[in-house]
């Protein structure tokens, strides 16, 4: 079945940089476009971004744009997520997602 593993949250100071990883098994992870999405407390979930099956592709919420890179390596079946310059809004958990699946998630916590 499909398992998604985040990875590499923590604690970090605004302006600071956190790279997330998303180990993937279950399923074929070249064939399927991929996204993270996160959700803070009290706050509905939300999209930062999508990648598409190549990685040629992708997508980012506006609140995020120009400071957050999505990759994928398929020969790892890996997603990545590179956040700089984050900001205390930032602070959420994060999440892996593919087609309506995701993982446990790893908490972001930006804060001097």
């Amino acid at each position: 079945q499909v398992h998604l593993v985040e990875s590499g949250g923590g604690l970090v100071q605004p302006g600071g940089s956190l790279r997330l990883s998303c180990a993937a098994s279950g399923f074929t992870f070249s064939n399927y476009g991929m996204s993270w999405s996160r959700q803070a407390p009290g706050k509905e979930r939300e999209l930062v971004a999508s990648i598409s099956t190549t990685g040629g592709m992708t997508k980012y919420g506006d609140s995020v744009k120009g400071r957050f890179t999505i990759a994928r390596d398929n020969t790892k079946n890996t997603l990545y997520l590179q956040m700089n310059s984050l900001k205390p809004e930032d602070t959420a958990v994060y999440y892996c997602d593919v087609v309506g699946y995701w993982g446990q998630g790893t908490q972001v916590t930006v804060s001097s």
